[in-house]
């Protein structure tokens, strides 16, 4: 009986009708994975009837995840979220239960790590990888200082068109990320940024470009708009010149953030730069800050 309303639910799942469709394959896998175990988990306990749940079933499923598989919070919290959905489906939907033996649960606490961020003398050693003598080197050249201008994400950088770079005024109009209504930014540019973006524009760009139509800012070798994951190969091979061992394209915009609280500039402004929604998401730079003044 366990077994049977579980493939009730996810056939549910499939159907357009429930949850607005917003449920895609993917989705639906994994529910069926994490209910399966937990099918598993009551059947060994002796139970076969989901009337029988109890509030101390799951609590014991959940030390299971936790000390016998070993499961990262992380994980424990996804297959929570699984289980709540599927107990709300059984208590509201099909009727069968009158309490749910979920409701009081929460999901374990996650340790967010701190982010990454690279030194001054690592980044000085990352720029000074990049040949300024050839076209692709001019174009690598105004990104990297572009994006440690302005903490934009890698997403926005290779977003930009040449309308939203204000050479006159040392600024850049910064998109809103894709699909979501966060506004636009107006972002300062320091010198050294523009001079970049001046040589790129006077004598790499047009070297690239094979369209005129074409309103991208940073264009690839076959003059169409960069994409994150050609930026992403250009940022690892200057890393793995550089000595860095580990990058990614968010460390630019980490540091900006260190570099920006470090000089002095207070958190709501940093968020305001960064983009972001929400103050919490900012201050986990306050802690980085802290560190790096103390040494």
């Amino acid at each position: 009986m366990l077994q049977e309303a579980v493939d009730d639910y996810i056939a549910t799942l499939a159907t357009k009708e429930y949850a607005g469709g917003g449920n895609n394959s993917n989705t639906i896998m994994a529910y069926r994975n994490d209910l399966g175990q937990l099918c598993s988990y009551l059947t060994s306990q002796g139970t076969e009837d989901w009337r029988q749940v109890s509030h101390e079933h799951i609590a014991g499923y959940l030390q299971e995840m936790r000390d016998g598989m070993s499961y990262r919070p992380t994980t424990i919290a996804r297959k929570l979220a699984a289980l709540k959905s599927f107990f709300r489906y059984m208590l509201n939907t099909r009727k069968i239960l009158s309490t749910n033996p979920v409701e009081d649960l929460d999901a374990p606490r996650i340790q967010k790590d701190l982010p990454q961020v690279l030194n001054a003398e690592q980044i000085s050693h990352l720029f000074s990888q990049v040949r300024a003598d050839t076209p692709g080197g001019l174009r690598d050249l105004a990104m990297l200082h572009m994006l440690y201008a302005t903490g934009m994400r890698a997403s926005e950088l290779i977003s930009l068109d040449l309308h939203d770079l204000d050479i006159e005024h040392a600024t850049v109009l910064c998109p809103g990320r894709n699909g979501q209504m966060r506004r636009e930014r107006l972002l300062p540019l320091s010198i050294v940024a523009i001079e970049a973006a001046q040589h790129y524009l006077a004598e790499s760009r047009p070297r690239l470009a094979r369209h005129e139509k074409e309103q991208a800012l940073f264009l690839n070798h076959h003059g169409e708009r960069l994409t994150r994951q050609g930026f992403w190969l250009i940022i690892k091979g200057y890393a793995r010149l550089s000595g860095i061992t580990s990058i990614t394209p968010h460390m630019l915009r980490h540091s900006f953030a260190i570099l920006m609280l470090d000089g002095g500039m207070e958190l709501r402004s940093v968020q305001e730069l960064l983009g972001h929604a929400h103050i919490s998401t900012t201050q986990v730079y306050c802690q980085l800050s802290h560190a790096h003044q103390s040494h």
